[in-house]
């Protein structure tokens, strides 16, 4: 029998912030990775489920999918107080080290040894992006239209390089006719979908 799953946690105003802070610095150039790890394993704030969720709504908002969730996050569980803490916690110690690496990068720019470190620098950080969306979707346990949507958007993606918002409006109906196929609400399929 599985281990049932630890119990969520509300943090105070104080973990909030912490908590972002921690995301924000560990992540400088995958925060994906680190906000999913701190939230849904280290700190037990959100579920996977509903992290996903909140990640999947950011994404298809304007601005950073994962600024967007900080703000809902944080909402969450302190109204705009928390949001104003836990996007703060995440922009601050990013904001310092772009700041000297930006310094740093006026002044030794142009050395040649600069290019292979910002080379292997974008290289690890896309190999975040992907291991974060490999485990999540393993442990999402989608069904096979979600599995469906979720193929088809990565070949809108990578193979026809459409834009995403293009993508999202492309899909989204797609993705919610399912769900309401699913749940019994369209066509009468309920009985089909269980």
């Amino acid at each position: 029998m599985p281990d049932a799953p630890p119990a969520l946690v509300r943090p105070s105003h104080a973990a909030l912030f912490l908590g972002y802070l921690k995301i924000g610095l560990f992540g400088f150039g995958g925060v994906a990775a680190w906000a999913r790890r701190v939230i849904v394993e280290e700190r037990h704030w959100l579920t996977e489920r509903e992290y996903a969720e909140i990640l999947g709504l950011g994404q298809i908002l304007p601005g950073p999918n994962v600024g967007n969730a900080a703000v809902m996050i944080g909402r969450r569980f302190h109204g705009l107080a928390g949001a104003l803490l836990a996007t703060s916690g995440l922009y601050c110690a990013p904001l310092i080290i772009l700041v000297g690496l930006c310094l740093f990068y006026d002044r030794y720019g142009q050395a040649p040894a600069v290019e292979p470190v910002m080379n292997g620098i974008a290289a690890g950080a896309a190999g975040m992006v992907i291991g974060t969306a490999l485990k999540m979707t393993g442990k999402l346990k989608l069904s096979v239209e979600a599995l469906a949507v979720l193929l088809l958007a990565a070949v809108a993606a990578f193979v026809f390089r459409l834009p995403l918002p293009l993508i999202v409006v492309l899909l989204a109906p797609v993705s919610i006719a399912f769900s309401l196929w699913r749940a019994g609400l369209l066509g009468g399929a309920k009985g089909a979908a269980q």
